[in-house]
């Protein structure tokens, strides 16, 4: 049995989304009918374990990095405004790519375009590569104008490219410093307390021992005395959590969390409002449908929530509804898009103003990516201070003790 996501009309008129399992997404159809639903739209769920383990995707093709997509769309784009055919254009880059990934990719597109299959279809039929940039390309070849559609996709692809670059390179340092204060806190409990227990033994049997040491050595002999079974079950732990949250299920509750984190959330939502703005500018752009647009751009989103609740969107702007108006059921847009996008769409200027939206929520973006890390940095020091400081003072306050009470105390 697999999962699917299916958006769905109730009787009553509302737009819901529901996972139901079913052996094909044909039959999860006709359950959804005969319980009365309308079927909108079904997407498969990909919550398998199979689909998230290395030998559950044995059937597709290798993904190609993101900077060499990149730099075969630049390319691409470059030969096409010289007036140098697809088919010509596609067998030029596949002999000069240095990627391997690509050059397989492009040697099947290649044999599909020579068989008579369309640009935008030989790229879709990999199954490896976003819905926005074969719809993209549909566009460029129906509007006959693929060299600009593919100059405008390279934008939007470079910007993408450049938010994931400063958000690693932002995140870097607060790993870095969890990765060594892990170390540090596991050294000294692992190596440095057992090595003190025989003198905190006999200073015990002489005299009692401070609280925090007794904690501390308590701990220490409990991990160091257990660790041949914890240290795989912390393995076997993490492994289960990281494929748990491969799967859709996980997914969902993960990005649940993050929305509600403080400084994080607005965060997320920023980027998400950035994303889907320049997404739905560059669809526009290439003279594809409001409906259609939004229906590509939502399921762009990396976040699982705001891409369901973004669903709902579609069918409104099918039945008549205005699309500002549409949006403001999706309850997590930011009130000053939703405010420009209506003037946008009043004035006629509908995918300029996007242009705008997605620029001020990158600048929003940074800003708020910093505060993130400039709140992260001080915290992780603080705690990894905290616990330092613990284990120092249970070491040396029996030390301490000692000395006080020697023969040379009373002098």
């Amino acid at each position: 049995m697999s999962e699917f996501i299916c958006r769905l009309g109730t009787p009553s008129g509302e737009i819901v989304t529901r996972i139901v399992e079913a052996a094909a997404a044909d039959e999860a159809r006709s359950q959804l009918e005969r319980e009365g639903f309308r079927v909108f739209n079904i997407s498969n769920a990909a919550g398998g374990i199979a689909s998230v383990l290395p030998f559950g995707n044995s059937g597709k093709k290798a993904r190609v990095k993101q900077a060499d997509f990149l730099l075969f769309n630049q390319q691409l784009s470059a030969l096409l405004r010289a007036g140098i055919p697809v088919l010509q254009s596609i067998s030029l880059l596949k002999a000069r790519s240095g990627s391997s990934n690509l050059r397989d990719v492009l040697a099947d597109v290649e044999e599909k375009i020579k068989s008579g299959v369309p640009l935008s279809d030989a790229f879709e039929a990999q199954g490896i590569f976003p819905k926005i940039y074969t719809a993209s390309l549909l566009a460029g070849e129906k509007s006959g104008a693929l060299d600009d559609v593919l100059l405008r996709y390279v934008d939007y692809l470079r910007r993408s490219v450049g938010i994931a670059r400063k958000l690693r390179g932002a995140l870097a340092y607060p790993a870095f410093l969890l990765v060594a204060a892990a170390g540090m806190i596991a050294f000294l409990t692992l190596y440095i307390i057992p090595r003190m227990s025989n003198l905190f033994s006999a200073l015990n049997s002489q005299r009692g021992l401070p609280t925090v040491t007794v904690l501390v050595i308590g701990l220490s002999n409990v991990v160091v005395g257990n660790i041949w079974w914890l240290l795989p079950l912390l393995v076997v732990g993490g492994a289960g959590l990281y494929i748990w949250l491969r799967t859709y299920r996980g997914r969902l509750m993960l990005n649940r969390l993050l929305l509600k984190v403080p400084v994080a959330g607005p965060l997320i939502r920023n980027m998400a409002t950035s994303q889907l703005s320049r997404s739905l500018s560059t669809l526009l752009s290439g003279g594809i449908t409001v409906p259609d647009s939004w229906e590509i751009a939502s399921e762009a989103l990396n976040n699982v929530e705001l891409r369901l609740r973004s669903q709902a969107v579609t069918p409104m702007i099918r039945e008549g509804r205005g699309f500002t108006e549409a949006l403001q059921q999706t309850n997590w847009l930011p009130e000053l898009a939703l405010d420009m996008i209506g003037i946008g769409e009043k004035s006629g200027s509908l995918r300029e103003m996007l242009d705008e939206v997605a620029a001020f929520y990158d600048a929003e973006s940074e800003v708020r990516l910093e505060q993130l890390t400039t709140l992260l940095e001080p915290v992780i020091l603080l705690i990894m201070a905290a616990v330092v400081v613990v284990i120092l003072l249970a070491i040396y306050l029996p030390i301490i003790q000692m000395i006080s009470s020697g023969p040379m105390s009373g002098r």
